[in-house]
């Protein structure tokens, strides 16, 4: 009875279609909006920008979410963190009770 219900699950490929050509997705490079401008310095006191960088619950953004390269996504999250210490940005949101 195992055996009949192996190969019901193999016969059973549907409409995937098996060997055929893929698709080349090319993705577009990603490119860092402070290296586009060429910009060598963040600067702490800019709240507007450094604001875009932190998430509704008060995180730091990653990489991946913000398309900056190593160095200036470290530059940001120094600035961030400088920020919030000279109190110019929230550790955390104020959350409504």
């Amino acid at each position: 009875m195992t055996e009949q219900r192996n190969e019901s699950r193999r016969g059973s490929t549907g409409t995937r279609s098996r060997g055929g050509p893929r698709r080349q997705y090319r993705r577009r490079p990603r490119l860092c909006k402070f290296c586009a401008d060429k910009t060598t310095h963040i600067n702490y006191k800019q709240h507007e920008l450094v604001k875009r960088y932190i998430k509704e619950s008060g995180k730091i953004r990653s990489r991946r979410e913000t398309g900056n390269c190593a160095t200036h996504q470290r530059m940001v999250a120094g600035a961030i963190k400088r920020a919030r210490h000279m109190a110019l940005l929230p550790f955390t949101v104020e959350r409504l009770r």
